[in-house]
């Protein structure tokens, strides 16, 4: 992975190598902050999507969509320098759970 300069207040300017563990534990709980926020956001959308769908009677599921969003999922991977798989698991396991949530909904 590549090693980018750390954007906490006071560590603008400083690469990760050059922080304490503190600082460096500081900037995990900010990045899993911004990771639970994008994926509520993620998830409110995907809701309005299962209201779209609902309205027009389409099928909960859309295989080529979740194709396509799969192969999104490891370009993007590939363009961080993450490992495909791991990402690629954790867009199945968000679909999967907003399936769920359609289904339960309907």
């Amino acid at each position: 992975m590549t090693r980018e300069t750390a954007t906490n207040e006071g560590t603008e300017n400083r690469t990760p190598d050059e922080m304490s563990l503190d600082e460096l534990r500081e900037e995990i709980q900010t990045i899993d902050r911004e990771i639970v926020e994008l994926i509520a956001q993620r998830t409110y959308v995907a809701d309005t999507i299962a209201q779209v769908k609902d309205e027009q009677g389409l099928p909960t599921t859309d295989e080529t969509q979740e194709q396509q969003v799969m192969d999104r999922a490891g370009d993007n991977a590939e363009q961080f320098d993450v490992d495909a798989n791991l990402v690629k698991a954790i867009f199945r396991l968000l679909i999967e759970l907003n399936k769920v949530e359609q289904r339960d909904s309907r």
